[in-house]
């Protein structure tokens, strides 16, 4: 899939001597101030240095800075990660971030409203511009969709008909973004919804939006949850919990069900168990992210929850993603003088790079249903 957008600053590119960094894009089918969409047209040299010394950071900062260019950015990361790049070059300012990971708590309790400021509030008239009508900020369901407010909604009555809602069930949204699946649940399915978010503009929306229908909305931390409910749902919040707290997460869940409720857990999630986020992807775009592995999901429901199903859908997120991306480019004009252009070339960074993870099932997107030892199971939804 080609980008909808291709860059169109006119900056002449450099002469250089060759660099290191061609022989390592060469690996990736990536050619420097080649003229194919997917190749990198350099606009400063010295950048390449700082690429191949900062790793993940050099490569986000100095195209944020304007040091180069690609026509399909999603295509570029795309063959960078297919080749295995970034898991071949490990620079040693990574240790520190690998330590502090198996070390600290990035995801306390103090720590928990963080990203709630610095990503989630940045307001609600720019999410409204980029994402579907119900502000959903997470994977869509394309499997019979052809536009994203489809596949959307799609993904919506997908959670719904995997919980079995009824109506006069209670349904508990950890992590409930703008409102989407309780405004969803509540009109179609007639269940009463409370959901619990660390971000302010997101509960003011709701408030503002679905007063009429039976929501009530907690800005708190899940970790002082304590109430029964028939379904719990956590859509694309998980991945902020971290590490340390995936055993408290699901404590949590065991003691807010009723007997024979479900837990569904929406994830996006990493193949391998030994790594961290992405340094860029953490100083820029989400705080103290830390991606789960299948492994550590398993370890953290061990001897709680019976996993009775595990629905990996990843490839739909590269079409979410592009999909947001179209809506970025076509409404910046209305926030470029808000924002400016370092954050539309970090926004687009963003969509474009993580487009290409999932294009090349470098990072998934899973959904679990769990279950406190339901007798007979569960039938297969989808």
């Amino acid at each position: 899939m080609a980008s909808e957008q291709q860059d169109t600053m006119e900056v002449p590119e450099v002469g250089r001597n060759r660099h290191l960094a061609d022989e390592i894009l060469a690996e990736a089918d990536i050619r420097i101030n080649g003229d194919r969409p997917w190749d990198l047209r350099l606009h400063r040299a010295e950048a390449l240095d700082e690429i191949v010394a900062r790793h993940s950071l050099g490569l986000g900062e100095t195209y944020m800075r304007g040091d180069w260019d690609v026509p399909a950015l999603d295509q570029f990361f795309y063959r960078l990660l297919k080749a295995d790049l970034p898991s071949r070059i490990k620079p040693w300012r990574n240790t520190w971030r690998i330590l502090r990971c198996y070390l600290l708590n990035l995801q306390s309790r103090r720590r928990a409203f963080e990203v709630g400021e610095r990503h989630y509030d940045l307001g609600n008239d720019f999410y409204q511009a980029m994402l579907d009508s119900r502000l959903t900020y997470s994977c869509g369901y394309w499997r019979e969709a052809e536009t994203l407010d489809q596949a959307q909604a799609g993904k919506l009555d997908l959670i719904c008909r995997k919980l079995g809602l009824e109506p006069g069930m209670r349904l508990l949204d950890i992590g409930c973004g703008w409102g989407s699946l309780v405004s969803y649940a509540a009109e179609h399915y007639g269940v009463e919804c409370v959901g619990v978010t660390v971000s302010k503009e997101q509960s003011a929306y709701i408030a503002e939006h679905y007063g009429h229908l039976p929501i009530t909305v907690h800005l708190r931390d899940y970790r002082n949850l304590n109430q029964p409910f028939d379904r719990i749902a956590s859509v694309g919040m998980f991945e902020h919990v971290g590490r340390k707290n995936h055993r408290t997460f699901m404590q949590v869940a065991k003691r807010c069900l009723k007997e024979d409720g479900l837990l569904l857990l929406h994830t996006i999630g990493k193949n391998l168990r030994r790594t961290t986020t992405d340094p860029w992807i953490d100083k820029y775009i989400f705080p103290n992210g830390d991606l789960p592995s299948a492994g550590q999901i398993g370890d953290a429901a061990d001897n709680l929850l019976v996993c009775e199903d595990l629905h990996n859908f990843g490839s739909d997120y590269d079409k979410t993603l592009m999909a947001w991306h179209q809506n970025f480019e076509q409404s910046w004009p209305r926030f470029a003088g808000q924002y400016g252009e370092r954050f539309y070339r970090m926004w687009r960074y963003y969509l474009l790079s993580c487009a290409g993870a999932f294009r090349a099932r470098h990072i998934q997107l899973w959904q679990w249903m769990f279950s406190d030892r339901v007798q007979g199971g569960i039938a297969r939804v989808s």
